[in-house]
């Protein structure tokens, strides 16, 4: 009985131990099964997208950067390919050691070392940095043979901006560079669109159009998807979608017109604006000096940096968009279209002039070869009348000069398209409240208005206000948006999309007015202080001289005791438009301390006049003498403008367009088969010369044109404040 006893005990004990047993199992078999519906179901979209993702690799395919064209179709940034040596920093055990080895097969020189340091400093350490760009196709093959040695070093192909006629127009034009930190900062407020698009571009404009027109000439990044095996290696191509290249910018410029003025200005600091009054159009953008936007497209050297960044002449600084100056007697026929508008005075009224006016006990001066006598309106223009304006200065007040001529532009920025334009300085009572912090600086003194009359004291304007004002003026009231970029061509769809300027509200000008001022401004150039430079001239044209001081005068100082230092010499400008009848351009030039406005500025400008309307060019004897300031009107034997090559060229006509097509298609497919093909047996890179591209549809250039860069203004308010005491000879 006990024995029957225990077994069924020891059974009931074995039967709980097997079910619970049997329950641990289901249990677990459950949690698998869960897991696994987990996994299968719920998971099902998000691992098969991570095992695509490891099975397959999508490599951003960097589109070609587009063209940039002028008004004939000249090629002024194009691309190339060509080969770079990069190192990964993270995937290098000792970077110096590989780098010193690495300079036993190439040549590698102290200035490569530092400029992939300081590219090392601005960049990620696992991204790949060029150490020695456009290899040879003999040094590809030296490092492929020796390739093995060198982990976390590679070759590859990539697309590199070319500039053909190299300093030409390179302010207007800017220059493209590696994206720093501070934009890949920036870039985070972009939308996901505009990132994705930026995937695998490394570099993106810097200056000029090609900062402006950023994401025209970017083009949209393609893709190719390509299936890899465990260790990464790529097996076979799945899908791809081509990049779409930059659109073309063909602009209102004239590039032989610009190197000639930039050749006009020799070693000269200044700059030129010339625009057409019926549209906006700039046709000629100078800065001098200038430099070359092709050393900044693969990473300019310390070296190079250094001589523009410290150079006293500022090759880096947009003068005609960022430099200000006082524009001295320029100012003279706004000054009169002010007077004549606000009826403050008529231009039949005579005022004396003795060369000398007193006001709150200090005198102001005129020129040493100004003569005295009685003078009208026109003749104080045509004389350059110092007194003249003095006087309708404090008859007009600064709050009234300035409510007259902001409308011209003077004292706001154009809206011109590029960015880093300056407002200039047009004073009023309400503008010195917000210049200056001290309530004694604040208050504005009547002695301080005379001295605006002839462009000085607060006064400063830059190249590109002064021709936009001349413009205004010179056709009665229209006023344009200037603009650089006439059209911007899609190379896809082979269509042209006009940005032409923008018609602003004309200003209400009488045009009894207007003409009394641009007569006044033709008698300039036929009896006044340019008409020895216009002497012959095939056109009538009008315009007006100024000698605007560079630093103010101390009380009893004479200009002649500070002419000696040429940076301390008076600014020569010149504006001017042509014909007077219905003018097609209008301009401002200023030659830094250039001395007389007729001796430095004027004579650039006729030549530009001859250039646009009689389809001249200067000669060589001409173009040496000019840029010495020992010229007035042309000397020697004008050439035709078509005759004449553009800097670097022969005398025979540029590449074609299909040549220029065909050479950016090559060197887009070059970037795009960078991923997997060999650099050492692919073809070799080349870069090419200055070239045509297809002219789109659009309105003629004007007649006889020849169609056959955080730097500050340079102007120092201490030098305003004492320009305020102009002494005999201030304005010219």
């Amino acid at each position: 009985m006990t024995v029957l006893k225990n077994l069924h005990q020891e059974l009931s004990r074995f039967r709980l131990r097997l079910i619970a047993a049997a329950a641990f199992v289901l249990f677990c078999f459950g949690l698998l099964v869960a897991r696994l519906l987990f996994l299968q179901v719920v998971q099902h979209d998000t691992l098969l997208e991570r095992a695509e993702s490891n099975r397959v690799s999508v490599v951003p395919i960097v589109p070609n950067r587009g063209l940039i064209v002028d008004r004939h179709g000249v090629v002024l940034a194009s691309n190339y390919s060509a080969y770079t040596l990069e190192i990964t920093p993270s995937k290098v055990a000792d970077l110096d050691q590989t780098i010193d080895q690495l300079s036993t097969v190439l040549d590698i020189q102290p200035r490569d070392r530092r400029r992939f340091r300081r590219l090392m400093d601005e960049s990620k350490n696992f991204e790949s940095l060029p150490i020695r760009t456009k290899l040879t196709d003999t040094e590809v093959a030296r490092f492929a043979a020796q390739r093995f040695r060198f982990p976390g070093v590679d070759i590859k192909a990539r697309l590199f901006r070319n500039y053909p006629l190299g300093e030409v127009g390179s302010h207007l034009l800017g220059y493209i560079g590696r994206i720093n930190q501070a934009e890949k900062k920036a870039m985070d407020d972009w939308s996901e669109e505009d990132l994705a698009n930026y995937r695998g571009t490394e570099y993106i404009g810097k200056l000029g159009l090609e900062q402006a027109y950023e994401r025209e000439l970017h083009g949209q990044t393609g893709f190719e998807e390509m299936e890899t095996s465990a260790g990464g290696r790529a097996v076979r191509r799945l899908r791809n979608r081509p990049p779409t290249p930059g659109n073309t910018l063909h602009l209102s410029i004239d590039i032989k017109l610009q190197a000639m003025v930039e050749r006009l200005f020799g070693d000269r600091r200044g700059a030129l604006v010339a625009m057409d009054p019926r549209n906006g159009e700039v046709l000629a953008f100078v800065s001098k000096p200038t430099f070359d936007p092709n050393l900044f497209v693969d990473g300019i050297d310390a070296d190079s940096w250094r001589e523009l960044n410290e150079s006293p002449d500022k090759p880096l600084l947009n003068r005609a968009l960022r430099g200000t100056y006082p524009p001295g007697s320029t100012f003279k026929p706004f000054m009169s279209i002010a007077a004549l508008n606000s009826g403050k005075r008529a231009a039949s009224t005579v005022i004396m002039d003795n060369l000398t006016y007193s006001f709150g006990g200090r005198t102001f001066g005129s020129p040493e070869t100004d003569r005295p006598g009685p003078k009208d309106m026109r003749l104080a223009i045509v004389s350059s009348s110092n007194v003249y304006f003095y006087s309708l200065a404090n008859e007009m007040g600064v709050d009234l000069i300035h409510d007259q001529l902001e409308p011209f532009g003077f004292g706001r920025k154009t809206e011109i398209d590029l960015l880093g334009e300056v407002a200039g300085d047009l004073p009023s009572t309400e503008w010195k409240k917000r210049k200056f912090k001290r309530p004694e600086q604040q208050k504005w003194y009547a002695g301080e208005t005379i001295s605006l009359g002839i462009g000085q004291g607060y006064n400063n304007f830059t190249a590109l206000q002064v021709a936009t004002a001349v413009s205004t003026l010179s056709t009665g009231g229209l006023r344009f948006r200037p603009r650089l970029v006439q059209d911007i061509v899609d190379v896809v769809r082979h269509e042209s999309r006009r940005t032409a300027s923008d018609a602003l509200t004309p200003l209400a000008l009488r045009p009894a007015d207007t003409k009394v001022v641009l007569n006044a401004m033709n008698g300039v150039t036929l009896e006044g202080t340019s008409r020895q430079v216009f002497a012959g001239a095939a056109y009538t044209s009008g315009g007006k001289t100024g000698t605007a001081q560079a630093v103010g005068l101390r009380p009893g100082e004479r200009y002649a005791a500070i002419k000696a230092d040429e940076r301390k010499r008076d600014h020569s400008w010149y504006i001017a438009f042509a014909p007077v009848e219905n003018p097609t351009i209008a301009l401002a030039v200023i030659v830094e301390n250039g001395s007389w406005g007729s001796s430095a500025a004027a004579p650039i400008a006729r030549r530009v006049l001859d250039y646009v309307l009689a389809g001249t060019y200067p000669s060589e004897e001409d173009i040496a003498l000019t840029q010495q300031a020992k010229t007035m009107a042309p000397i020697g034997t004008p050439r035709r403008v078509a005759d004449v090559p553009l800097p670097g060229q022969a005398a025979s006509a540029p590449q074609s367009a299909t040549a220029a097509s065909s050479a950016a298609s090559g060197a887009m497919s070059a970037a795009s088969g960078a991923a997997g093909a060999n650099p050492a047996t692919s073809a070799g890179p080349a870069t090419p010369a200055a070239t045509r591209a297809p002219r789109p549809a659009g309105p003629p250039a004007p007649a006889g044109s020849g169609a056959s860069s955080a730097p500050t203004a340079l102007h120092d308010p201490r030098a305003a404040a004492q320009a305020t005491r102009p002494s005999p000879g201030a304005s010219r």
